[in-house]
């Protein structure tokens, strides 16, 4: 039976045949971990809701608009869940793209997953794996093209995998997802996959390769800068390979590096590279958080919270990346800030603030509410003068009055937390008691709570919310009653992260803390002329690490101003980008100087000279962020320059008043008198075009020059 499904699937490599055939996808949905419980003992992860919408929408979004035409959907833990979303959503009826499910409860790995598709026998061509928490926005035309063509000349071609340049930093940007650094060995002739590591223990920048890699090849390029997208294209021959090794579980830890280390097979792994287009997936919370604030800040276009797939499509963009439905209950005092989402239903208070926040629908928020940077699903309850920072809150949640989440909190389900108590930073909370051990192959994960299966008693101790009392506790982990909720209070305390209290910080939705991230830059900055040289064949990348690099710093300080972030931890961030795009301070002043005029350009003014005292009164206080990388003439000139690129471009606005922005600088004591007349030398035997603003404020200068004239009389 086997060997007629391998020649099945050789016979389908004839290349008029692989023209005929649909493009076909495997979509995972399972993630076979448990980096998001105790949420998952409850929902699959791939129906949990990312920026409103359940997470495997976007997959299938992107599947259905980069021409895949059949999707089977591996459905194991929560199976029954995932498959009536689907049944009941439009994905089951979209012309040209035909959604199949697959349930399979005996699959505790992909490997699983994987046997239990060739046993089906469905896959007839090269075909892509992907995994149901995954966003991207990328053409798949380029990756197939190249896969195919390998193909002809090199049967052994078994794979494809896509990856791309980390967004905001290297070691940083690792550390921004929770997820430990990548070191990629690639041939940069072939693109071939050499070496491909992600342990922790390679965290220093040294890692060993196999010196018979060399033998054959004229270079290879070192890598700690890459980010796997997690986005597969396969030939037939993988499924198979899975069925020949049960020890292939893991798709990265156990099935790409055994191929890499086979001497045997002779299989090949090869890389796509993608660099203006999205691509990431969700690991754990802090990836969650980060990916979040892509979508809202429309990295991912066309997959943002105004698109068809969306719950309600009504959400309208608004300005500074907010997203409000036309049926929104808000008080008139209540104050919705940036980059924030609000659901359908929801009603909001008097004098409640929200900020870089997403709002499911049916919320009730009450007065005197603060939420910042938080995830509130559906249906939740937020009595008056609670506050939220940082935090994810499921359905059904009830925060009675004066109840305040501090930075990395969790709650599950239909927790109740009483009234004005204070949630520590990092607690999680379910009505679900915690397991005394965990399976080292996390089978608890696989519990279809979904069928009304009375069997999950065997992992948690009944809760009975109508009296509050909590049955006898016999486990290891910490464990409140519900009157140490609060009053009112009910859900039991999950102990943090099996690295403890110290590195909850990594994987949370709160901001990398302050020491945590200093130490993260130090370790970069002493790696920075490491033991990792990276191909150049980037180089013609640059313009674009420009953009990214600016848009980073906007980024950055929007949520500095909104959250009013303390200057030496806007640095840190700033920091940290610099290092990534391996970018000088002159770089980051006009960054930052572009950041600023961006948003006084935000700011209500009906005048040239309002427009001067909005951009004035962000720089004056923001001083400080700006002085730090204006310590030599060098990096004020850039400032000077950066300013007169975008009074030609992308803020005309301020063409008319350059000079009064020049001289109010100087009036600051932020550009210094020198910087300004070596601009002017700089330009003199530059063409007209160049000289527009040297002539707007030659006034300004030749008062400058005569009264360095007279202090050099006097002295």
């Amino acid at each position: 039976m086997g060997a007629q499904k391998k020649g099945a699937s050789r016979a389908s490599e004839d290349p008029e045949e692989l023209a005929r055939l649909p493009l076909q996808a495997i979509l995972l949905a399972d993630s076979f971990t448990t980096k998001f419980r105790p949420i998952t003992l409850e929902r699959p992860k791939v129906l949990l809701p990312l920026v409103n919408a359940p997470m495997i929408s976007y997959t299938l979004a992107w599947l259905e608009s980069a021409g895949v035409e059949e999707v089977f959907v591996v459905c194991c833990a929560h199976s029954k869940q995932v498959i009536s979303y689907l049944e009941n959503s439009e994905w089951f009826s979209q012309p040209n793209f035909t959604v199949t499910t697959i349930e399979s409860h005996d699959s505790v790995s992909a490997g699983d997953a994987l046997r239990v598709i060739y046993e089906r026998n469905v896959i007839h061509g090269d075909f892509v794996l992907i995994s149901g928490d995954t966003v991207s926005n990328m053409s798949l035309t380029q990756v197939l093209q190249e896969h195919k063509e390998r193909r002809k000349k090199d049967s052994n071609a078994a794979m494809t995998i896509v990856i791309k340049r980390s967004k905001p930093s290297q070691i940083i940007h690792q550390c921004q997802l929770g997820t430990d650094v990548l070191f990629m060995a690639i041939d940069p002739n072939t693109k071939q996959l050499l070496y491909y590591e992600d342990n922790a223990d390679h965290a220093k920048g040294s890692i060993y390769i196999d010196k018979l890699l060399l033998a054959d090849k004229s270079s290879i390029s070192l890598h700690n800068d890459k980010q796997d997208c997690y986005i597969d294209i396969c030939s037939p021959e993988v499924l198979s390979l899975f069925t020949d090794n049960f020890d292939y579980h893991h798709l990265r830890c156990h099935f790409l590096k055994g191929l890499l280390v086979d001497d045997i097979m002779g299989y090949k792994i090869f890389t796509h590279e993608i660099h203006s287009t999205y691509a990431a997936r969700i690991d754990n919370f802090r990836s969650y958080d980060t990916i979040s604030r892509d979508i809202i800040q429309r990295w991912a276009y066309p997959l943002v919270p105004d698109v068809k797939f969306f719950r309600d499509s009504s959400t309208k963009l608004e300005r500074q990346g907010m997203y409000l439905v036309s049926e929104l209950g808000q008080s008139r005092s209540a104050q919705i800030g940036p980059f924030t989402v609000i659901g359908n239903g929801t009603k909001i208070g008097d004098n409640t603030k929200i900020s870089n926040s997403v709002i499911g629908d049916g919320c009730s928020i009450g007065p005197n509410v603060s939420i910042e940077g938080s995830y509130i699903w559906d249906n939740v309850t937020i009595e008056d003068g609670c506050k939220i920072r940082h935090a994810i809150v499921c359905d059904g949640v009830i925060m009675k009055s004066g109840a305040v989440l501090e930075p990395g909190v969790v709650l599950s389900f239909k927790v109740v937390i009483g009234q004005q108590f204070i949630a520590p930073s990092y607690l999680m909370v379910s009505l679900l008691q915690q397991p005394i051990k965990q399976n080292s192959d996390e089978k608890l994960e696989y519990v279809d709570n979904s069928t009304g299966n009375a069997e999950i008693s065997s992992l948690t101790h009944a809760l009975d919310i109508s009296n509050g009392e909590i049955a006898n506790q016999q486990q290891e982990t910490q464990c409140w009653a519900t009157s140490e909720l609060g009053i009112g209070g009910a859900g039991y305390v999950w102990s943090i992260c099996e690295g403890g209290h110290d590195e909850g910080w990594r994987h949370s939705v709160a901001p990398i803390p302050t020491e945590k991230l200093a130490e993260v830059i130090q370790a970069a900055e002493d790696d920075h002329d490491g033991s990792l040289p990276t191909s150049d064949s980037d180089s013609d990348e640059e313009p674009r690490d420009d953009s990214y690099f600016e848009n980073e710093v906007e980024a950055t300080f929007l949520r500095a101003v909104d959250e009013n972030i303390k200057v030496e931890n806007v640095v840190l961030e700033v920091n940290s980008l610099r290092l990534s795009y391996n970018k000088q301070t002159a770089n980051c002043a006009g960054a930052v100087f572009y950041s600023m005029i961006k948003l006084a350009l935000e700011s209500p003014h009906n005048s040239a000279g309002e427009l001067v005292q909005a951009l004035m009164k962000v720089i004056t206080k923001w001083k400080g962020l700006l002085k730090y990388y204006l310590s030599d003439i060098d990096e004020e000139i850039e400032v000077i320059m950066k300013f007169e690129d975008m009074c030609l471009e992308s803020a005309k606005e301020f063409s008319p008043v350059f000079d009064k922005i020049l001289y109010q600088l100087y009036d600051h004591t932020i550009i210094r008198e020198e910087a300004i007349l070596r601009w002017d030398d700089e330009k003199r035997d530059a063409d007209a075009s160049d000289r527009i603003f040297v002539r707007q404020a030659e006034d300004f200068i030749q008062w400058l020059r005569e009264a360095s004239e007279e202090e050099d009389e006097e002295e």
